[in-house]
């Protein structure tokens, strides 16, 4: 162990030199008082362990069915509203209503179920994807392009 005052490699004491707890060698804690015999510091030592292979994980996702606009104009003629009366019935504007109903605007998730239970439709279907997990860093935070370019 190293002195904590000039470096040097030694049998260290506990000594207290102008005040403060240090450990030290024999020839420095003559600048102060010797309170103990130091205790050789034991460093807890990390163990590697065999990576396992990584297993795909899978999340259910929700998403927009594809002939969302077509269900959307064809229950709502069912009940018999206009774009501008349904869309005040959802507190939607009307060019908001138009644009869904010709594909030109995909609604959120929100609003998607907002629809699906006033007018009585499916909007939503849940699929099951893969997650991707990315690889940590050795240093165990997040990847890094260095991190990238060594892989």
């Amino acid at each position: 162990m190293n002195c904590e005052m000039c470096g040097k490699e030694a049998e260290l004491y506990t000594a207290a030199i102008e005040g403060v707890n240090m450990k030290v060698c024999e020839r420095c804690a003559s600048h102060g008082k010797i309170i103990a015999k130091a205790k050789p510091r034991i460093v807890p030592r990390k163990i590697k362990k065999a990576a396992k292979p990584a297993e795909p994980e899978v999340e259910l996702v929700e998403v927009i069915l594809e002939d969302f606009s077509k269900r959307i104009r064809n229950a709502r003629t069912k009940s018999g509203m206009t774009q501008k009366e349904f869309a005040k019935k959802i507190n939607e504007k009307e060019s908001l209503l138009h644009k869904m109903e010709t594909g030109n605007f995909t609604p959120s998730i929100p609003l998607a179920k907002k629809l699906e239970k006033i007018l009585g439709i499916k909007l939503i279907e849940k699929r099951e994807e893969e997650k991707v997990v990315m690889p940590k860093s050795k240093k165990g935070g997040a990847m890094t392009i260095g991190d990238i370019l060594n892989i």
